[in-house]
């Protein structure tokens, strides 16, 4: 029975995962119609911020609580109270931040004062997806996916009922108001998404005043797996953060408008790449429930459970990612007219599909080192394809090629990090 836990655990992942992201379509569809190109051009300006401070106040605790859970069931309550320190001081310092620092990002450093609000916004968010991902982390270490997976397509559909209420009436104030009013919005569903999580936490999980007490060597084991997690996330959320700010600077030095860079920026963005991570619900899912299961066996010393599972894992993938690719690669503009209703980013897609099959396995590798204790490994597998990003993105920018140094410099990315993956991974396994 106990061997089937994992094919149910992605099943059940798969199949929430592909509910989820077919709302997700529709909210995008919806969102990206309503707010036209100047917002479009204004949410994928921020998003690279917004990426880099949930990654900051997460701390990769998630994936810490995943795996101590699964390895030592019986302390899920003690994990869970050790870190909840942890994330309200992480909190606390990111809301006072954003407060102070969002007119200086906006202006300064993405040479846009509009996107002050929309980044100031996030503020709110922040403690309720740190609370949800705490929740996620503890049903994720007990191989309990129905939580998340019905949280996740309540939290869309909550959400998308949201955007048609509320879309419409901050649109006509403009812009910066209905990216604002989005990003303010998503409080709500976080907020759902959380009440689902303790509506399925089991009558006995209680925590007393006395059990209100982090436990400190708790705390350092769970910062030890965090802190390795938490750096290469970082790096790539730093690096994604810098990247719009880089492609400016460098390209407007190069002769191009601020106008063009953020076009073009937006429409890779907001409609290739999307539409080329396709199949990464099935490759979350899978990446996800690889790790408690990994990690049990890591712990029991069954190697050829790990090697089953991760080709498993790896076959699918590909599989899957394949065969979207193949078609994305073929028909984009069908795609991209179905869904954004333009033609905009065909060139983009045509030569970074064939990249990103290879895009699609970077996540079970990179799970499958954290839940063997080596997210060292996968930090520096991940700071050096990013470095190696950065540097293509800026050397190659004054070559006049427009946002192909971009594109450049993610295919030099994908193909380093899951070379780097691969060589670790035939080490331990």
């Amino acid at each position: 029975m106990k061997k089937n836990i994992f094919i149910k655990s992605t099943l059940i992942l798969i199949v929430g995962s592909l509910l989820t992201r077919s709302l997700g379509l529709v909210i995008r569809i919806v969102f990206t119609r309503a707010i036209g190109s100047e917002g479009v051009n204004l949410y994928s300006l921020i998003m690279p911020t917004y990426s880099l401070i949930i990654a900051i106040t997460q701390l990769g605790l998630p994936t810490a609580i995943s795996t101590l859970v699964a390895r030592e069931n019986k302390r899920s309550k003690r994990i869970i109270v050790s870190v909840m320190p942890i994330i309200i001081v992480l909190n606390i310092i990111m809301i006072t931040i954003i407060i102070l620092s969002s007119k200086f990002i906006a202006t300064k450093l993405l040479c846009n004062p509009s996107a002050t609000y929309p980044i100031m916004s996030l503020a709110v968010v922040l403690p309720f997806i740190s609370i949800s991902s705490i929740l996620r982390g503890y049903f994720f270490g007990k191989q309990k996916m129905v939580p998340h997976t019905v949280s996740n397509v309540i939290e869309q559909i909550a959400r998308l009922l949201i955007i048609l209420l509320f879309l419409p009436i901050l649109i006509k104030k403009g812009p910066v108001y209905a990216v604002s009013g989005f990003v303010l919005l998503s409080a709500v569903s976080e907020i759902i998404s959380i009440i689902v999580f303790l509506v399925y936490l089991p009558k006995k999980f209680t925590i007393s005043k006395n059990e209100f007490k982090p436990d400190l060597s708790t705390t350092k084991e769970v910062l030890d797996l965090c802190i390795p997690t938490i750096s290469g996330r970082l790096i790539g959320n730093i690096a994604y953060f810098l990247e719009p700010i880089i492609l400016t600077y460098v390209l407007k030095l190069s002769g191009y408008s601020t106008a063009f860079i953020q076009g073009e920026y937006g429409i890779y963005n907001v409609y290739a790449v999307p539409l080329l991570v396709i199949p990464s619900f099935i490759v979350q899912a899978i990446s996800t429930a690889l790790i408690p299961e990994i990690s049990k066996s890591y712990e029991l010393r069954d190697k050829g459970n790990i090697r089953k599972r991760l080709k498993q894992s790896l076959t699918i993938t590909i599989l899957v990612g394949l065969v979207t690719n193949t078609v994305v690669f073929i028909v984009p503009d069908i795609f991209l007219k179905l869904v954004y209703n333009t033609n905009k980013g065909i060139n983009y897609i045509r030569v970074l599909a064939p990249f990103f099959t290879l895009y699609n396995i970077e996540g079970p590798l990179a799970s499958a080192l954290q839940a063997l204790g080596k997210t060292k490994k996968a930090f520096r597998a991940t700071t050096i394809g990013i470095l190696i990003k950065t540097i293509a993105i800026a050397t190659l920018s004054f070559l006049h090629i427009g946002l192909y140094s971009l594109v450049i410099g993610e295919i030099l990315n994908i193909l380093i990090v899951v070379s780097i993956d691969i060589y670790y991974i035939k080490k331990e396994v």
